[in-house]
């Protein structure tokens, strides 16, 4: 028996992306909860942390790129580094409200996006999620300028239209509801992380640093934005996943 031909994937892909718009139900809270307890050993556990990072990385630095186009800046490329790091470039002027904005978004992106995914899910809106990713991946992967950034987008890119499209309901259902927690929780914990790491160095190149210089307003003003803000997100997405009653 033959593998799949390229006419029979681009067919199951059309088909997938034309019950994009069909609303499923919600997932179930089973689905939710286990979906939430392998995010959270995804997120917690030191020997997972660091992989899990590169989609908190993704969401990060699609943010600020996004921002700049918004704010009329032109964007000059995106590169994503194999220790998680990050780093988007855009040309404008180097100070003002446009600048500004651009730093600012980062950290909040992530628990930003998972908060999107949760309420989308909530509303049945499953297969749309997913490839709603699948087109944000491929909007970054046109201005990823290292080759680690362009192998790490097309790796999560044919994840997502793998699930997207041949997956069954209930695994694109938990699919997700992972991402949106990994976003939620992970979200979360780099800005810990940038809080803590601030403690031991008074200036840097992270956005705190950047927005204090740009400012004057302290990087631990900016930092403390960012927990709150982080915080905030993770519990309004949370409590969309899973409804308090």
């Amino acid at each position: 028996m033959g593998g799949p031909t390229v006419d029979s994937v681009y067919d199951d892909v059309r088909t997938a992306l034309a019950g994009a718009l069909d609303r499923q139900a919600p997932p179930t809270l089973e689905l939710v909860l286990l979906a939430g307890a392998v995010a959270l050993a995804l997120v917690l556990l030191p020997q997972l942390w660091p992989r899990t990072r590169h989609v908190v990385t993704i969401a990060h630095e699609g943010g600020h790129a996004l921002i700049a186009l918004l704010t009329g800046r032109r964007l000059a490329g995106i590169r994503l580094h194999s220790d998680t790091s990050g780093l988007t470039t855009s040309v404008g002027r180097p100070t003002g409200p446009g600048m500004v904005a651009t730093l600012l978004v980062g950290y909040l992106t992530p628990p930003a996006v998972g908060l999107a995914a949760a309420a989308a899910l909530a509303a049945g809106w499953v297969s749309a999620t997913l490839w709603v990713s699948l087109l944000l991946l491929a909007g970054m992967l046109l201005q990823i300028r290292n080759v680690f950034g362009g192998l790490l987008l097309l790796v999560a890119g044919a994840a997502v239209l793998a699930v997207s499209s041949w997956a069954p309901g209930q695994a694109q259902a938990l699919a997700g509801c992972g991402l949106a927690w990994i976003l939620l929780l992970g979200g979360f914990r780099a800005t810990v992380e940038l809080a803590r790491t601030r403690r031991t160095a008074r200036r840097g190149s992270s956005d705190a640093d950047q927005l204090a210089r740009l400012t004057r307003v302290p990087a631990v003003v900016w930092t403390g934005l960012f927990v709150i803000g982080g915080t905030a997100l993770a519990v309004a997405g949370s409590r969309l996943l899973v409804p308090l009653g």
